[in-house]
C-alpha cells in the first residue's frame, strides 16, 4: 500500500497547513488544519478534515465494512449501515486517540441483534486493521442498534 502527501500551502506564499494525499488506488483526499488567529502562518484555512479525522474516518469506514461483509456473509438481509465514531484525545503531544466509541446502526429485515453483536466483535478482534492498530493507544467501545425497513 502506497500514498503519497503533498503539501499544498497557499498559492505563491507557502503558508497555510494544507495537504492533498495521493493513494496508491489513485484517488485523492484533500486535509487542512484550524485557523490560528494568533499565528495564522501555522494555521489552515478549515477547507477540509482534519489528518486526524480522516484516520478516524477511516477506522469507521474499515470496520463498517467488516460488519456489512459478515452480516452478508451470513446471508442476512441488511440494508444499511452506519457507524457514529467519537473520541478522545490525549491533551499533551502526541495526542494520540485515548478513547474511541462506535455507535452502529444496522437497517434491514430480519437481521439478529446477536448477528451484529457477532459481526461487530470479529470486526474488533479479528479483521479490522485500523481500530485493532488504535486499540493500542484507546479504549475502544461500542454500541449498536438494529432497525427493521
Amino acid at each position: 500500500m502506497e500514498c503519497t502527501v503533498s503539501w499544498t500551502g497557499a498559492a505563491g506564499t507557502r503558508s497555510g497547513m494544507g495537504f492533498v494525499a495521493e493513494t496508491g488506488s489513485g484517488h485523492v483526499i484533500a486535509m487542512d488544519g484550524a485557523p490560528d488567529a494568533a499565528r495564522p502562518e501555522f494555521g489552515g484555512q478549515n477547507l477540509a478534515p482534519r489528518p486526524m479525522e480522516t484516520l478516524l474516518a477511516g477506522t469507521g469506514g474499515c470496520t463498517a465494512y467488516d460488519v456489512v461483509l459478515i452480516l452478508r456473509r451470513g446471508r442476512h438481509d441488511v440494508r444499511g449501515c452506519s457507524v457514529r465514531l467519537s473520541s478522545e484525545r490525549a491533551s499533551e503531544d502526541p495526542k494520540v486517540f485515548t478513547a474511541i466509541h462506535m455507535h452502529f446502526t444496522v437497517s434491514g429485515r430480519g437481521v439478529p441483534a446477536a448477528a451484529v453483536e457477532r459481526a461487530i466483535q470479529l470486526s474488533h478482534d479479528k479483521y479490522c486493521s485500523a481500530s485493532i492498530m488504535l486499540g493500542k493507544t484507546a479504549t475502544i467501545t461500542t454500541s449498536f442498534e438494529v432497525v427493521e425497513v
